[in-house]
């Protein structure tokens, strides 16, 4: 996701708070930013996932695994 995505966001963000709203147009292009940022989230959260230990009483590393 680019820096001109996330401003495009804030932007139609702060729009839909005022008393102007949103577009129909307005209101689709936010829902595919935000499941875009969404997706990206999801990918990025799931990578950092995958390098994550769990370490217990003992001092043994077991993987976190998706199950």
């Amino acid at each position: 996701m680019t820096k001109e995505q996330i401003a495009r966001i804030n932007e139609l963000a702060r729009k839909s708070k005022t008393q102007e709203g949103l577009t129909e147009v307005e209101k689709t292009e936010q829902r595919e930013l935000r499941d875009l940022y969404r997706a990206g989230f999801r990918e990025n959260f799931i990578s950092q996932l995958s390098n994550t230990y769990v370490v217990d009483k003992n001092g043994n590393k077991t993987k976190v695994i998706k199950e």
